[in-house]
Parts: C-alpha cells; sequence; structure tokens
C-alpha cells in the first residue's frame, strides 16, 4: 500500500497515477480521512496493488473457514482480471454444501467484502477439488444438447436460476451455434439462462 495526498481527491489520485504510471481508472484505492495541515486542508488516498486485494481476499476466506472449525488453505491465480481461489482443506464436501450451495455462499460473500473494501468490483472465483471446473463442463454439455432441441423444434429453452459464473458458462458454450442466442433473464438470484431460435 502506498499512500498519496493533495489538495483535493483528485489531485491526490493524479499524484498516484503520474507516480505509479497508470491512469487513474486502473487504481485500486481506499480515500481516507481527510487531513487538515495548520493553514491547508489535505486530502489522502491509499493505493493498493492487485496482490494487496488477491490477500485480502484469502484471509478473508481463511478466517471464515477457520471459524467454522475447518482447517484450510487457498491458491490464488489470475486470468483475465478473474482472481481464481482454490481451496483445499480438510472437509472439502462440507464446504461444497448440496449442489454447490455452500461454496457459492462463501464466494457471495468473499466477493461482496473484497469489493465493498475496496470500493472496486472484482470478478472472484472459488473452487475446490476442480468442482466448478466439472460443473461447468457439465452445464457447457447440457447447453449444447439443449441449443441442439431448440435448433430443431424452435422453442425457446429456459435452464434453472444460476449464477453469474455458470450462466457465462453456457453462454459461452452456445456462442457461434447456428440460429442460437442465449440471453439472461430475471433479478439477482432467480437470474436464468434462455437458449432462444433466431432465423
Amino acid at each position: 500500500m502506498e499512500i498519496y495526498t493533495g489538495k483535493t481527491v483528485e489531485e491526490a489520485l493524479e499524484n498516484a497515477s503520474k507516480e505509479l504510471n497508470k491512469p487513474v481508472s486502473d487504481l485500486i484505492y481506499i480515500i481516507s480521512d481527510k487531513k487538515t495541515g495548520l493553514f491547508t486542508k489535505k486530502f489522502q488516498v491509499e493505493v493498493y496493488s492487485l496482490q494487496d486485494v488477491v490477500r485480502y481476499a484469502e484471509d478473508y476466506l481463511l478466517n471464515a473457514i477457520d471459524a467454522l472449525g475447518i482447517e484450510s488453505s487457498v491458491k490464488t491465480r489470475v486470468d483475465d482480471g478473474v482472481m481464481r481461489i482454490t481451496i483445499d482443506s480438510t472437509h472439502n464436501p462440507i464446504l461444497i454444501g448440496k449442489n454447490g450451495v455452500t461454496l457459492q455462499a462463501l464466494n457471495e460473500l468473499v466477493k461482496l467484502t473484497t469489493n465493498n473494501h475496496f470500493h472496486k468490483r472484482f470478478r472472484i472465483l472459488l473452487d475446490i477439488n476442480g468442482y466448478k471446473d466439472s460443473k461447468y463442463g457439465r452445464l457447457e454439455h447440457l447447453a449444447r444438447k439443449a441449443a441442439r432441441d431448440v435448433q430443431k423444434t424452435k422453442t425457446t429453452y429456459t435452464f434453472d436460476a444460476m449464477p453469474a459464473d455458470e450462466r457465462r458458462a453456457i453462454h459461452n458454450a452456445c456462442n457461434g451455434m447456428n440460429h442460437i442466442k442465449t440471453e439472461s433473464t430475471g433479478e439477482g438470484k432467480a437470474r436464468q439462462v434462455q437458449i432462444i431460435y433466431v432465423d
């Protein structure tokens, strides 16, 4: 973490941008309390690296799992702006939960906490023993099968509600198929993917 100051928040960010040679839009920062000098006001921003964000997310996750009385370790890699955190624990099935519900809840908790702390949106995906990759594979297979049925019947197919990362797997699986488009509909946890026939 580095601290930069200025007469305004914008000036503090501009100073950080110049020194780090990054546009302001790429900075990960928190505006801390304004500092008042004897005759001038100064504002400060704390600028973080992506490694700081990863460490924060990992620490939060490990503490949450530890509170459940489960020993665990994590490894993180960043691919295309997505933090992929792999958990290994003494009770992997408990952390996955029925149909991955517990893992999804942990994922949302870590993502919300990290995003709120840094006031910036990060894409974070948790996995345990390849559970998510396996699920994506099953969903992609099911999506292509459903899309072939839609091509024949010209009838829209609607999946049950699912989280954003799983919806993305379906969109990707159907991308480029003739006479097929996919759309997400609904709000929040009720969002579903539809596979639609187009002429």
